[in-house]
């Protein structure tokens, strides 16, 4: 199979799974899949797939095949996932950090280490992939404020002070930082 049998087929892959037709998107994934074993986008998609199906242990099979081809933010972030779902968390934990080590945009993983962050009690491994996804985006007003709540929680209040005033100053909508300011300067 050509190189273009292999773009279209993950394409309509990608167009199946998006419009919710899981088994469409699986018979175009598998032939990319089979055309030519280099590329983890058609293991990704099954990967997706086996997620929405609640097959855990497909999807494991499907992100570890992506993530021998080519160990990616989204390989990391998936198989994190997957092992978040089976309650291993503190191995999830490190495979998201992986994950936002390759990319620091990964939302994925900069959400479920939030999550995990706080249910394990490691936040202050978790204040430095905030700080530099809000380097890249500083105007992301949800991961400032997550980044003021591990900082209260750490009882470095005058630091998430400084963050949820930005906040405020610069989304005046946002309403959960003028409550949790309120509550600082109660």
């Amino acid at each position: 199979m050509s190189h273009l049998d292999y773009e279209i087929n993950k394409e309509l892959g990608e167009c199946y799974l998006f419009m919710g037709e899981l088994d469409k998107a699986e018979d175009y994934y598998k032939k990319a899949a089979s055309s030519n074993g280099v590329h983890p986008d058609p293991y990704l998609g099954l990967a997706t797939i086996a997620v929405q199906r609640g097959d855990l242990d497909g999807a494991l099979d499907m992100y570890s095949k992506a993530h021998g081809i080519d160990a990616t933010d989204k390989t990391f972030a998936g198989i994190g996932l997957v092992r978040m779902e089976r309650g291993e968390k503190q191995e999830a934990f490190e495979l998201f950090l992986q994950s936002l080590a390759k990319n620091p945009e990964n939302m994925v993983a900069l959400l479920s280490i939030v999550r995990l962050g706080h249910e394990l009690e490691r936040l202050p491994q978790i204040i430095p992939p905030l700080e530099n996804y809000l380097s890249i985006n500083p105007g992301k007003s949800e991961v400032r404020y997550s980044l003021a709540g591990c900082m209260v929680c750490l009882d470095r209040k005058e630091e998430a002070r400084i963050q949820l005033e930005q906040i405020v100053a610069n989304d005046a909508d946002f309403v959960p930082a003028r409550e949790l300011l309120a509550q600082l300067d109660a």
